[in-house]
């Protein structure tokens, strides 16, 4: 047996969404809008790098929207790593959505509401593919034991997340959204990445994300 396949299925990836905002309160689109963490973010970051740091990380990767490069600092300085940015793990471009509100979109916006498609943004797609691609430039990097940990989006993450899985698009909607600083993970085994954890590390609680999920924006 080779050395990579002996390795194999000891990889994870931890998929952690940034913590809350102002405009997450408010029910309001935030894409690529940089918008920064509010009082309550900026402890539920510092609450989750503390549990992280027990998985015991070799490498962070982030989005630079503050949002997301505030948590991904929380876990740096827990366990000394250094934070690497990549743009194509930032949120999903909400075009004309960005800045408003749920019900605003809804009111504005009926039809590409219907398909969750924002006028002059990104396609569910285009973000699924950008995403992933960047799991798969970091991964590259990874030890075959080693644990990546990804600060990014809500939409985002769950878009990336899908590709990466193999999932058809048709059925990306039955994959949850992820609450403010909650996580999932994923584990390498022989045929491809499996989800083991999804939106760990709070009690139940509402969605408010960029995403199309039964309680998001």
């Amino acid at each position: 047996m080779s050395q990579a396949q002996a390795g194999r299925g000891k990889r994870r990836l931890v998929l952690w969404r940034h913590g809350q905002t102002a405009w997450n309160l408010e029910n309001r689109f935030q894409g690529k809008t940089d918008i920064p963490l509010d009082e309550t973010g900026v402890a539920q970051a510092a609450r989750a790098a503390r549990l992280l740091s027990g998985l015991k990380p070799g490498a962070i990767i982030a989005s630079p929207l503050q949002r997301a490069a505030a948590t991904a600092g929380s876990l740096a300085e827990v366990t000394g790593l250094p934070v690497d940015y990549d743009p194509d793990l930032m949120e999903r471009d909400g075009g004309e959505w960005e800045g408003l509100t749920g019900d605003e979109i809804r009111e504005r916006y009926p039809a590409e509401h219907s398909t969750w498609e924002p006028p002059g943004g990104e396609t569910s797609e285009q973000v699924a593919k950008r995403v992933c691609g960047a799991f798969e430039r970091a991964l590259e990097g990874l030890p075959s034991d080693g644990v990546l940990v990804v600060a990014s989006h809500g939409a985002a993450l769950r878009l990336g997340m899908a590709q990466l899985l193999g999932f058809p698009e048709e059925i990306w909607e039955r994959l949850g959204g992820l609450s403010n600083c909650s996580w999932s993970v994923l584990a390498e085994g022989r045929s491809g990445w499996r989800l083991i954890e999804h939106n760990a590390g709070t009690l139940p609680e509402p969605v408010l994300s960029d995403d199309r999920t039964e309680n998001g924006a």
